[in-house]
């Protein structure tokens, strides 16, 4: 663990308030290792990232740990030694997860070494676990669907008594005009 020195240099200082406000937009952060990666690849996957509205900050651990604890957040001070990279997700962690892990497992260089997603702390196994879980607007989606079900249903039966009942009036019609076309050939025949 690092010492904090009692004075901080002034461009330090800065650092660690600029990590403070990027991290304080935000209260789902995923932790990876990029040693490995060329910088095009980190290029391609901060452009994945961004689709899915997270940022892909590359951090000195140390300031990063000072950061999170003058936020008052979780320690996650065991996922930040050596080179870490934070995803930073302002709306939806699990797609994030996703896209770092579909990443990593293309680019094995990439490894996931945890999450903090709100207050709490996953470990890289409970991190791809969540990772497979439904995002939000898939939930959205299901739930919406879920609740149009039974409107849905009741509006075919309301049309299929309608139909039934078009359909009834029909086949008596079709009988009538059957039994009276027989009628009147049996009338206009001979009678023997």
């Amino acid at each position: 663990m690092a010492i904090i020195a009692k004075k901080m240099q002034n461009a330090k200082t800065a650092s660690i308030n600029v990590l403070k406000e990027e991290f304080g937009i935000s209260k789902d952060f995923i932790f990876a290792d990029y040693r490995g990666l060329t910088v095009e690849q980190i290029t391609t996957l901060r452009k994945q990232i961004r689709g899915k509205d997270a940022r892909f900050k590359v951090v000195k651990n140390n300031f990063a740990r000072i950061a999170f604890e003058q936020l008052s957040a979780p320690d996650v001070a065991s996922y930040l030694a050596g080179p870490t990279a934070v995803a930073i997700a302002s709306k939806d962690a699990n797609e994030v997860a996703k896209t770092l892990f579909t990443f990593a497992r293309e680019t094995p260089a990439l490894k996931v070494k945890g999450a903090l997603i709100g207050n709490s702390i996953y470990d890289a196994t409970q991190t791809e676990a969540f990772s497979k879980l439904p995002g939000r607007l898939e939930l959205i989606s299901m739930l919406l669907s879920v609740m149009n079900g039974p409107a849905r249903n009741l509006v075919g039966a309301l049309n299929d008594i309608n139909a039934c009942l078009v359909r009834t009036i029909k086949a008596i019609g079709d009988k009538k005009a059957e039994s009276s076309g027989t009628e009147a050939v049996v009338e206009a025949a001979p009678k023997v």
